[in-house]
C-alpha cells in the first residue's frame, strides 16, 4: 500500500470530526491560511521545521490522532531534506595545482642497475661452477584404478528431506492480518524499524503484513481494528480512541 501524505492524512481526519478549517483554527489558534496550505503538504507558511512540527502535534491532539506519530510520520516525509547548495561553491579550487616538469631518463641510475645484475650474475657462476640449476625428480603419478565393468550401481540418492533450520527459519516469521472496522491511523515496522506501513486504513479494509523475528504496531484508534497475529485471532486491543502500542513476536513451535 502506498504511504498516505500527512496532509491528506490530517485533512481526512478534520472531515470525519466534522469540522470546518475555520472551527480547526479557532481550536488550535493556527491560521486558517497556515491550515489550508498544511493540508496540501505545504508547510512554507509555518516559518521553519521546528513549527511545522509543533503546528502538526496541535493539529493531531484536536482531531483525536497520535501527535507523536504524526510528528514522527512529518519527519519521514519531510525531515532531513539536504540544504541546496551553490555549483560555485562546490566546483571552487582551494589550492593552485602546479604540474610537475617531464623530465628526461635517467641515463646514470639504469646504467648502475645494469652493471649490479651483471656484477651478480658473474659472482652466481664463479660460486656455482656450471651455473646450471639442479632440477628436482619428477614421480610420475600413481594411476587411478579402473572401474570394473561388473562393479555394482551405487543407490540413487535420496530427495533431500526439510531440515530443522528451515522449519525454525519459517516458524522464525511474524504473520499479521488486520481489518478496520472503521477508518483508523496504523503504523507497521519490524524488528530493524524499517517501516512497513504508515497511514490510515480505510473502514471495511484487512492488510496482512509479515516480517521475521517481530512485528511493531502503533494504532491510533485500538477499538476500530482487529487483529490475528500467526493464526491467532486477538480482537481488538484498546477501547474506541485509545492509542496502542504493541509488539509481536514468532509463535513458539509445539514440542513433537
Amino acid at each position: 500500500m502506498n504511504e498516505q501524505s500527512i496532509g491528506s492524512m490530517l485533512a481526512e481526519a478534520r472531515r470525519e470530526k466534522g469540522l470546518t478549517v475555520g472551527q480547526l483554527s479557532a481550536s488550535t489558534r493556527i491560521r486558517e491560511a497556515v491550515l489550508y496550505a498544511i493540508e496540501r503538504d505545504d508547510f512554507s507558511l509555518c516559518g521553519g521545521d521546528f513549527y511545522a512540527r509543533g503546528h502538526v502535534k496541535g493539529i493531531a491532539k484536536a482531531l483525536g490522532l497520535d501527535p507523536a506519530a504524526m510528528a514522527q510520520l512529518y519527519e519521514d516525509q519531510h525531515g532531513g531534506v539536504p540544504v541546496p547548495v551553490r555549483a560555485a561553491e562546490v566546483f571552487r579550487a582551494d589550492r593552485k595545482v602546479r604540474l610537475r616538469e617531464r623530465r628526461g631518463p635517467n641515463w646514470t641510475m639504469a646504467l648502475g642497475v645494469a652493471l649490479a645484475i651483471v656484477l651478480v650474475f658473474g659472482v652466481v657462476r664463479v660460486m656455482g661452477g656450471s651455473g646450471e640449476v639442479p632440477t628436482a625428480e619428477i614421480q610420475p603419478a600413481a594411476s587411478v584404478p579402473s572401474i570394473t565393468a561388473g562393479a555394482g550401481r551405487s543407490p540413487a540418492p535420496e530427495p533431500p528431506r526439510r531440515t530443522q533450520a528451515q522449519s525454525v527459519g519459517q516458524a522464525s516469521m511474524v504473520v499479521v492480518r488486520a481489518k478496520a472496522r472503521r477508518s483508523a491511523y496504523v503504523t507497521v515496522r519490524d524488528a530493524r524499524g524499517r517501516k512497513l506501513f504508515a497511514g490510515t486504513m480505510p473502514a471495511g479494509r484487512t492488510t496482512t503484513w509479515k516480517a521475521p523475528s517481530e512485528v511493531k504496531l502503533l494504532i491510533g484508534d485500538a477499538g476500530a481494528v482487529s487483529l490475528q497475529v500467526n493464526g491467532k485471532n486477538l480482537g481488538t486491543l484498546g477501547a474506541r480512541g485509545e492509542t496502542v502500542r504493541r509488539s509481536f513476536g514468532p509463535s513458539v513451535p509445539r514440542p513433537r
